[in-house]
């Protein structure tokens, strides 16, 4: 399996750092209003890598965050006269609503950035001790060019940086050893979230929060990194100069980026009008339509959303659903008889085709067009005269890659024993924050599923209706 790294802008082989295991780390979106299609990209595409690597018999412990404090969301609360704690809550449970109608499973853990200051805290503290970080008036700044490796995931220079683009710089310039010193401790303003500090009353900057979330759910070494290309530079860029300063070590082996999602050809922005949520989406398309539009493209390449581009990703979509549920229909009344050799040769080369489209950097987009083909010999092949074993490899194939690419095929999916049990720990979660409503919430949707939760002394006991 070969995956294009944007630390080294080229396709290197897989090899975990443990054997059979992968810790990916993905960051998630800023909670102060409804996912953007935007949003929706990664969230999609790294799913489908997660499914993959299972699909590949790997144990993935996959790490996606939320950003529940930041300007954005204070400024929100703001508007609204209300905590910022009651923005990135109502936010975070519209998020997962729609995450689910993109058949996006949850991650392995989904951190909250307000529920890991005491770590933030520490690894500044760190940074601090080891020179790489210093304090001014209550506010802690990363001294970068203490690292002698900054710039090596950009392929930015920090002269350049400063000389050619003074939109980079951040703010505060005054008091900073250097201009492109960024910040790691911010101290309070009125009216907004503070927690107690060694450097006073404050918040975190956003760069410190995933380096230290990823360290605790993942270790200080991981073998992937995702996220959006706009991140490249300066979050992930910073992310790595905080952990590998802090630990000594590599940060994570692998990064992997996806590329920008255009409208119509032109960047999505709120000034041109052409801002879609996902919810937006929603109201004319099944979400499991966006799915399939967004692994039709390679992730690296930028990818272009139109109406006349959903609907061709609608009629594809609906090909091969319908295809899988004919082959259900007719495996159901087959009757006994052996496979074909030729047959079961046919549909293994083009599983294999699948296969080997997934193995080079995830090539979504080829895996599609093997699936097609797949639909298309079942379409000739699968008839009312076919046995069942024909039938059911047949159908046992197609529906294994549909649920690698996260496609439903089946009227009503069965949920899986780790999504269960990782609702089930969202919601213990919720409870312990006195977040009832998202513990309710999460209740009626898995009885929705037939999942039935049974609160004990031993804890949480589950069983299907």
């Amino acid at each position: 399996m070969k995956i294009y790294n944007t630390l080294t802008r080229k396709k290197e082989e897989f090899i975990p750092l443990e054997s059979g295991k992968v810790r990916m780390y993905v960051c998630g979106p800023t909670v102060y209003n409804l996912i953007h299609i935007g949003n929706a990209r990664p969230m999609i595409f790294f799913d489908t890598v997660r499914r993959y690597f299972e699909y590949r018999h790997y144990k993935v412990n996959y790490v996606s965050n939320f950003t529940d404090v930041d300007d954005k969301i204070i400024k929100k609360a703001q508007e609204e006269g209300v905590e910022a704690s009651v923005i990135s809550e109502r936010y975070i449970a519209e998020c997962r609503k729609d995450m689910e109608g993109m058949n996006v499973r949850p991650a392995t853990t989904t951190p909250l950035a307000t529920q890991e200051i005491d770590g933030m805290i520490e690894m500044i503290s760190t940074l601090i001790e080891k020179g790489f970080a210093y304090e001014v008036d209550g506010t802690v700044y990363y001294r970068v060019r203490k690292f002698a490796d900054y710039g090596k995931l950009s392929g930015k220079n920090l002269d350049d940086l400063r000389s050619g683009n003074r939109t980079l710089l951040v703010t505060g310039e005054e008091q900073k050893e250097d201009p492109m010193d960024f910040v790691l401790w911010k101290p309070k303003k009125e009216g907004e979230p503070y927690w107690e500090s060694p450097w006073g009353k404050g918040r975190p900057g956003w760069h410190i929060e995933c380096s230290v979330m990823s360290k605790k759910y993942l270790g200080e070494q991981i073998d992937i990194h995702g996220g959006g290309e706009d991140l490249i530079f300066p979050h992930h860029e910073n992310e790595i100069a905080q952990s590998e300063a802090a630990s000594g070590k590599e940060f994570s082996h692998y990064w992997m980026h996806n590329a920008f999602l255009n409208i119509d050809n032109k960047k999505m922005s709120k000034s041109l009008g052409n801002f879609f949520t996902v919810r937006d989406i929603s109201e004319k398309y099944d979400l499991q339509v966006l799915r399939f539009f967004m692994l039709s493209a390679h992730y690296r390449s930028p990818l272009n959303f139109s109406a006349e581009l959903m609907e061709a990703a609608k009629n594809g979509l609906d090909r091969i659903v319908t295809a899988v549920r004919r082959v259900e229909e007719l495996d159901a009344k087959a009757a006994p008889g052996e496979l074909d050799p030729e047959t079961k040769e046919a549909v293994d080369a083009l599983v294999c085709k699948f296969e080997e489209a997934m193995d080079d950097d995830f090539n979504t987009a080829d895996g599609i067009a093997a699936l097609f083909e797949l639909v298309k010999l079942a379409n000739t092949t699968v008839t009312e005269e076919s046995s069942a074993a024909c039938t059911a490899y047949f159908r046992e194939k197609m529906q294994t890659l549909c649920q690698v690419l996260g496609i439903i095929t089946t009227v009503s999916e069965e949920m899986l024993d780790e999504e269960i049990e990782a609702l089930i720990e969202e919601r213990q979660t919720a409870r312990k924050a006195k977040n009832f409503a998202r513990a309710d919430e999460i209740r009626d949707q898995l009885a929705e599923k037939g999942i039935l939760l049974k609160d004990t002394r031993e804890g949480v006991k589950w069983s299907r209706a």
